[in-house]
């Protein structure tokens, strides 16, 4: 159980980005922001490994686990904003967002040897709440002028889903998140260094970043890591269909917004999802074990 509250804890911090910077992300560039973003991530990792574990040294995983690392912490990111950069928000989110619906499909696959019908219909259905949710402001509109900007949105959820499940399957001797946050925030240096000269940013615009570093992706990866290394991947998948519709009621109890009908239709669509998805993992369970 404590896992899937692991799971929660990163969804959280996941959401409650919009709430907590509005939009202090702006106006910075995808250079600016991976570097500053990173580096406030690293640190705060490295601070945490040296509390918990009392020791200075840094745990370095093998080159083939690191390299996993760079798939999905940093490569995952880097095309995430370039893809919001080529498309627009509202789509660009629906389409990266699929990374939940890929971790109950190969969970799935992986869990059960071939892709059960049951699982699959309620990944769709939780993928229709995210997509009612996300889009609850905007009217969408699926342009061929943004292809770009969609494919590298789709590109996004198969790098994180796949990251996550392959991390579920590693057996390392210590958590390493905090090795592949420094191989981003050192990747991200040499990005921010290449695309100079860049402006000093504003104060808000560094306070934003910096939380971005410390919560949305620092403890963030530091829950996930203990998440899917312990829990049942296909449930976690389910759980993280939850980040639109919290995101949209952080925002709303924070900055006093109204919240439509239809993010509480989605909400309660994902959640349907969640159930009926858990139920058909623990019916398909009993049958595999009798």
């Amino acid at each position: 159980m404590k896992y899937y509250l692991y799971a929660m804890g990163a969804i959280l911090c996941w959401a409650s980005l919009p709430a907590a910077t509005g939009s202090g992300l702006a106006d910075l560039s995808t250079e600016e922001l991976m570097f500053f973003s990173f580096t406030s991530a690293s640190i705060f990792l490295y601070v945490q490994d040296i509390i918990l574990t009392r020791s200075f040294t840094l745990f370095i995983p093998n080159w083939k686990c690191s390299l996993l690392g760079v798939w999905g912490v940093f490569a995952y990111h880097y095309v995430y904003y370039i893809a919001l950069s080529y498309a627009p928000l509202a789509e660009g989110t629906i389409l990266a967002t699929t990374w939940s619906f890929w971790i109950v499909v190969f969970s799935s696959v992986i869990h059960f040897k071939r892709l059960k019908f049951s699982i699959m219909l309620t990944a769709l259905v939780g993928m229709i709440g995210a997509v009612l949710v996300i889009s609850s402001r905007n009217n969408l509109i699926f342009s061929s002028k943004y292809t770009l900007g969609y494919l590298l949105a789709l590109s996004c959820g198969l790098i994180w889903s796949s990251f996550s499940v392959a991390l579920s399957h590693i057996k390392m001797s210590r958590e390493p998140m905090t090795a592949f946050t420094i191989f981003a925030a050192i990747l991200s240096a040499l990005l921010y260094l290449a695309t100079m000269p860049h402006t000093v940013p504003s104060r808000s615009s560094l306070f934003a970043a910096t939380y971005l570093g410390v919560v949305p992706l620092g403890l963030s990866f530091f829950l996930w890591n203990r998440a899917v290394t312990k829990g049942n991947m296909v449930i976690i998948g389910f759980l993280s269909y939850l980040t639109p519709p919290l995101s949209v009621l952080l925002v709303a109890l924070i900055h006093g917004e109204a919240i439509s009908d239809q993010v509480l239709i989605g909400m309660m669509v994902i959640i349907v999802a969640s159930i009926g998805g858990r139920f058909s993992l623990s019916k398909s369970d009993n049958r595999k074990n009798d």
